[in-house]
């Protein structure tokens, strides 16, 4: 089973993630802040993810790990 790791502290909320998940199991965190002040992604069914690393791909902060 695929797993998503998700670096908050590196994430700046984008939603590139959000938008790139065929499954559409990621989104934005509205109740948290990270260190930095962003809402930080993350994964909402884990059991859903199919392991494309499509978020990974679009990450540009590098925060998205997807272990297959």
């Amino acid at each position: 089973m695929p797993k998503i790791t998700i670096d908050e502290n590196l994430c700046k909320g984008c939603e590139l993630c959000v938008v790139a998940c065929p499954k559409h199991i990621i989104a934005l965190d509205n109740n948290r802040l990270n260190a930095k002040g962003y809402h930080p992604a993350g994964v909402t069914a884990p059991d859903d993810c199919i392991g494309c690393a499509f978020c990974a791909t679009m990450c540009p902060d590098c925060a998205i790990t997807v272990e297959k």
